[in-house]
């Protein structure tokens, strides 16, 4: 927000009229929500009249309520700020896009997503994925990609932490370690691999903790893993999307990372020198 409009709200905040402090007040506090409102929203909530959201609006030099919302629009840039506007525009296509629906349930995996993040395995996963001595991560096929970026992010920021890709044709590396150090995390999407399905067997049956990131379709999850989180996958597209996995996988390594010590941070200056010094940035 400018040093302007935040200084004419915040002058605001001292006026007169108690309808102007209340509005005032509550679009400081709420700008992460102004997108998804409209003067009359606004008025119910406050218990005032739609003309006051308009009056309030003029004294600060703006037409009107939208027009308000145009400016901190235009001030934020492309900022969260601004789905509400793009997803009505959006959405307002209707027939005439047919990606709008794929967007609609996309919106919905991705917050299903995020309430994850509130739930006791939730807990438990970042919790070991903070204090395992060795994690492994497997994927095969199109959810490789997704175990190699987890993999790559991880090692940025602590040691001890190995893809499995399948190629000793054994899976020593991950059944032989020692249970009680070890967590196994497996990316599994339809046709679902009997690959996944043997590693996660084997690893239960050793001891060692797995947790299973899928879709709503696999029928041997539960059964075979300490915790599975499910995403929803279908959006209406040539192919299933696994693209909220990825986003699960970001906010496991946010959480994770908040419960590692100093240490964290000594670890990825070294992991930055050394791809520095072998690979090398375009940026400084």
């Amino acid at each position: 927000m400018s040093t302007s409009i935040k200084k004419s709200l915040e002058h605001q905040l001292s006026s007169k009229s108690q309808a102007y402090r209340a509005l005032a007040a509550y679009i400081l506090a709420n700008l992460k929500d102004l997108p998804f409102e409209n003067s009359a929203q606004v008025a119910y909530k406050l218990q005032i009249s739609e003309s006051t959201v308009g009056r309030f609006c003029r004294a600060l030099g703006y037409k009107h309520f939208k027009d308000l919302k145009h400016e901190l629009k235009d001030d934020l840039g492309d900022s969260p700020w601004l789905i509400g506007d793009r997803l009505r525009a959006f959405q307002a296509e209707g027939d005439a896009n047919p990606l709008a629906n794929s967007l609609q349930l996309e919106i919905a995996a991705l917050v299903r997503v995020y309430e994850y993040t509130r739930t006791e395995p939730w807990r438990v996963v970042t919790s070991r994925l903070a204090q395992s001595p060795q994690v492994f991560v497997a994927g095969f096929g199109t959810e490789r990609g997704i175990a190699c970026s987890m993999v790559h992010m991880l090692q940025y920021l602590r040691t001890g932490v190995h893809l499995v890709d399948g190629a000793s044709g054994h899976f020593g590396e991950v059944l032989l370690a020692p249970s009680a150090d070890s967590m196994l995390i497996v990316y599994e999407a339809r046709r679902h691999s009997r690959q996944s399905l043997l590693l996660c067997q084997a690893a239960r049956k050793r001891g060692i903790a797995v947790t299973l990131i899928t879709d709503n379709f696999c029928e041997w999850a539960e059964q075979n893993a300490n915790e599975v989180f499910r995403v929803s996958t279908e959006f209406d597209l040539l192919w299933d999307s696994t693209a909220t996995m990825l986003s699960l996988t970001h906010l496991l390594i946010n959480a994770m990372s908040k419960q590692l010590g100093p240490e964290m941070e000594e670890h990825l200056n070294a992991i930055a020198q050394l791809h520095q010094a072998f690979v090398g940035y375009t940026q400084s």
